[in-house]
C-alpha cells in the first residue's frame, strides 16, 4: 500500500462540532481515491484512508439517520 503525504493538508471538522471538543472527526480533501479521516482529539495519531465511495455511503447514511444508533 502506498503512503499518503499529509504534511500540507488542511483538516476540516464537522460544523456540528463545538469548542468543547467531544467525539469529532476531521477529514482532508484533495485526494483522488480516498478520504483521510482522523480523530480531532488526537491530531498526531493514526489516520484512516477510506475509499471515496465508502465515505460517500457513510455520509449519506448519517444524513438519512440510517445507522440505527
Amino acid at each position: 500500500m502506498r503512503s499518503l503525504d499529509l504534511t500540507a493538508v488542511t483538516w476540516h471538522k464537522s460544523s456540528y462540532s463545538n469548542q468543547d471538543g467531544g467525539q469529532c472527526l476531521e477529514v482532508a480533501v484533495g485526494f483522488d481515491a480516498v478520504v483521510p479521516v482522523r480523530d480531532s482529539k488526537s491530531p498526531h495519531g493514526p489516520v484512516l484512508a477510506i475509499a471515496t465511495d465508502g465515505w460517500a455511503s457513510f455520509v449519506s447514511a448519517v444524513k438519512n439517520d440510517a445507522l440505527g444508533a
